[in-house]
């Protein structure tokens, strides 16, 4: 495959639209992969094209951040990749302050990061969870102080409601603060929720959405069925669990999964391959995180945009998969909408008012010879 880099939000940082997820990096959780295999997987996203890798303090208990370092390091591409890590997550059971979103953990959690990242900086910081208690004004001042003083390049915001993104960039624009450039979100075919509130925001205000479970947790691979005999996969282990992000079978979710098979079959494709394609071409993406255990199914998910979805069979996803919009957010449908416009037709602006910009083609030539 090809691959493409775009900026990352109102940024200039360019990223890869497939990103290395390494939260399979370790098996300490009872599953992901071993060393050997998570440097198979790193090699083979370095030699597609892939630049982007996600990670976090606290995944696989640090091993993830460690191995990503090394693996970085082994390849000399320090300058080359760009590498995203979060905090909040406590790894200090008993110690209130070892998690959080306040900056005495900020200023912990980046140095244990960059330790064992084994670097002296971090491309984007991101903040892993809002933890309902830590002032935006709090979050951002650090964060910014790290950008000043280089432990950061740019900062983000992971699993945090609509408003607080909303206030975060408010102050960050007022107070001259480092912008938040990316929103790491869970969205996919069988999670559309996002399309209400941070779509919007991310396109208005310059942050760029990093789409994290972009499988559903592996149901949009076609491994699972309604009446599953045996152990297809993690998945399984999770059909009575009361965790939401793992309460993935369902009818509706059920019903995207035949469409899904229908329209892959109908294309010649994987099913992991048009749910990648149909996440990462949606408004607002700007990268998805891919988190495989195996090499042969990265190499598949790798292959994920080397084609586009007819208009007619995204359609049918499109249909199966739409959640109805909650209040207020029906207001702002076109059954309202014209009512307002009093029957005329009124846009932001007109088609190819601001072509989107795409460097490619050959280099000029400044040689003699």
């Amino acid at each position: 495959m090809t691959m493409a880099y775009y900026t990352l939000g109102n940024s200039g940082l360019r990223a890869s639209r497939l990103a290395l997820g390494t939260m399979t990096f370790g098996t300490e959780l009872g599953w992901g992969a071993d060393k050997d295999t998570a440097r198979a997987m790193f090699d083979a996203y370095v030699e597609a094209g892939g630049n982007f890798f996600d990670t976090a303090d606290l995944y696989t208990g640090g091993t993830a951040e460690t191995w990503l370092g090394e693996f970085v390091a082994e390849r000399g591409l320090r300058d080359k990749a760009v590498i995203a890590t979060k905090f909040t997550m406590n790894p200090d059971p008993g110690n209130p302050n070892a998690g959080g979103n306040g900056r005495k953990n900020i200023l912990r959690a980046v140095d244990a990061s960059l330790k064992r990242l084994g670097t002296g900086y971090i491309d984007l910081y991101l903040l892993h969870v809002w933890d309902r208690l830590t002032p935006a004004e709090e979050v951002l001042r650090p964060l910014d102080d790290l950008v000043r003083a280089g432990k950061v390049r740019h900062i983000g915001l992971s699993n945090v409601p609509g408003w607080y993104a909303g206030r975060a960039q408010v102050i960050a624009e007022l107070r001259g603060y480092e912008p938040i450039c990316a929103l790491q979100l869970e969205y996919s075919l069988a999670q559309r929720d996002i399309e209400h509130e941070f779509v919007p925001f991310a396109m208005r205000h310059g942050a760029g959405i990093m789409v994290w479970s972009p499988m559903a947790s592996g149901l949009l691979s076609g491994k699972y069925r309604p009446t599953q005999a045996g152990n297809a996969g993690r998945l399984d282990g999770f059909r009575n669990t009361t965790h939401p992000s793992f309460q993935k079978f369902s009818e509706r979710n059920w019903a995207i999964v035949a469409e899904l098979e229908k329209v892959a079959a109908e294309l010649g494709r994987s099913m992991a391959q048009i749910a990648l394609n149909w996440v990462a071409t949606q408004p607002g993406v700007a990268t998805v995180i891919l988190g495989a255990t195996k090499v042969a199914q990265l190499r598949d998910n790798l292959a994920a945009l080397d084609f586009s979805i007819p208009v007619e069979l995204r359609q049918r996803l499109d249909k199966v998969s739409r959640v109805r919009a909650p209040y207020p957010y029906f207001y702002f449908g076109p059954e309202i909408q014209v009512r307002v416009a009093g029957g005329v037709v009124i846009g932001d602006k007109p088609s190819g008012f601001a072509p989107p910009v795409t460097i490619e083609g050959e280099a000029v030539s400044i040689s003699s010879s």
